[in-house]
């Protein structure tokens, strides 16, 4: 048996719940918008922070319960293969909303700083342009100074209320749990702009490391009555996302609104987060697959078939390219993604890319966020200092099992294509001053603007 050809023969890319749910006629970019009758479609980003891929009970975690976002995967599309492709935070945030690898413009590793190119519209000056309202809330850590969320297409951004990480206070003095908040604010978003197209962009803080002030009510929902700050912050964010969804219900919009959900990198596990079944994730475990490998839902009802599995391999970069053909846009020339929703109904068939490249170097940056990968079919391929190591994810999650000496022939195809891709990229560059980089407004409420600054 060939072995550059046998590896696709294992996967099932596409299961429904129910047959018949896929419906015909809709393939061309421009058709996704009428499947809403009254208006173009409402887009909405949830970007959880170092959410694990094994966090959520419908990603088979067995303790936290997230019925909220449970809920958008049985409605929607479960996507079980689903990748950012520059780790870590600032570099993930940069590809998403610029729908390309940002080495594309010379970032990798953290390189916090870097600007944006001001020459491609970020998504929300792609949807701003198209006629929607856009909103931002919670993390930024895009660009450079000057490249704020304001000042980068987003109209109304939520801000950055005074406290600690986790930790603020309302305008009246009492104390807020930040993810309490973040949910307030989406909840505000939708409420104001209920009648008008918008997309809504929601970064939480949460669940990043620190989250040792997680109120002890979050903490109490996990069974058995031991739950961990950091099961508690998942509950939060779950809880944030409730809010969000009770307002488009409450609207009666909850059929005109395309919900991608997703993290921003794999598991922090010293904090308790989980990869499973990969091994890895942010801190000591980055070279494996946990780090870039993340729990992905896709959810329009009318438009993705509920109860959907969807196990192609996609990425990030896909989401700029659905949301476009979602509004009935052309796609920026520079994006690297494509549209998911053809592969989320069966119009299209296998994997979104057929290959993903890593290629995170820079010298000023700690060596462990250094990533040199590439994804192919069931196989990863990934550089360590003593070489190039082969596994296959879909007998070996947790890449126990290296097997570059037993299939020569699969090293030097998957060689020649990520040496293929790094040929195309410029020099990659380190970061820049960041000083917080562009920021979001300081204070309690909304910035309110034209989204240009």
């Amino acid at each position: 048996m060939n072995p550059l050809v046998s590896p696709s023969t294992r996967r099932n890319f596409v299961r429904t719940a129910a047959a018949g749910a896929v419906l015909a006629g809709m393939t061309s970019p421009f058709a996704w918008a009428q499947a809403s009758a009254r208006r173009k479609p409402n887009v909405v980003i949830l970007f959880i922070d170092d959410l694990g891929y094994g966090d959520l009970a419908c990603f088979g975690n067995p303790r936290i319960p997230t019925p909220h976002i449970d809920s958008l995967a049985a409605r929607g599309a479960k996507c079980t293969m689903s990748y950012i492709t520059n780790p870590p935070c600032s570099p993930s945030r940069c590809s998403l909303l610029t729908g390309m690898y940002a080495q594309r413009f010379g970032k990798s590793g953290m390189a916090r700083g870097l600007p944006i190119p001001e020459d491609h519209p970020t998504m929300a000056e792609f949807m701003r342009d198209a006629g929607y309202v856009t909103g931002q809330v919670g993390k930024w850590d895009v660009g450079s100074t000057g490249q704020g969320p304001h000042q980068r297409g987003f109209m109304e951004v939520a801000r950055n209320a005074p406290g600690l990480q986790y930790d603020r206070e309302r305008e009246d003095g009492s104390p807020v749990y930040l993810t309490d908040l973040d949910g307030d604010y989406m909840a505000e978003f939708v409420e104001r702009n209920a009648d008008r197209p918008f997309f809504l962009y929601f970064s939480p803080f949460a669940v990043h490391s620190k989250v040792k002030t997680t109120p002890q009510h979050y903490r109490d929902r996990i069974p058995g009555g031991d739950g961990t700050a950091y099961e508690g912050a998942v509950v939060a964010v779950d809880d944030a996302v409730g809010k969000l969804l009770a307002m488009l219900k409450k609207h009666g919009i909850e059929d005109e609104t395309l919900i991608l959900f997703t993290g921003d990198n794999g598991a922090n596990r010293a904090e308790g987060g989980s990869s499973a079944p990969y091994r890895g994730g942010k801190g000591a475990g980055t070279q494996q697959e946990g780090w870039v490998h993340t729990p992905t839902i896709v959810t329009w009802s009318g438009v993705v078939p509920a109860g959907t599995v969807y196990e192609g391999m996609m990425a990030t970069i896909d989401f700029y390219a659905t949301m476009a053909a979602a509004a009935g846009e052309t796609l920026p020339a520079a994006c690297d993604g494509t549209n998911l929703l053809p592969f989320l109904r069966s119009e299209s068939t296998g994997d979104v890319h057929e290959y993903l490249f890593w290629h995170n170097a820079d010298p000023t940056d700690e060596p462990r966020r250094n990533l040199y990968a590439v994804r192919w079919r069931d196989w990863r391929m990934v550089r360590y200092p003593d070489g190039w190591r082969l596994f296959d994810l879909k007998h070996d999650p947790e890449e126990w099992r290296d097997l570059s000496a037993l299939n020569p022939e699969i090293v030097a195809n998957m060689r020649k294509h990520y040496d293929a891709f790094v040929a195309t990229l410029p020099p990659l560059k380190p970061g820049a001053d960041y000083k917080g980089g562009g920021q979001v407004p300081a204070g309690w409420g909304w910035h309110i603007g034209d989204g240009t600054g």
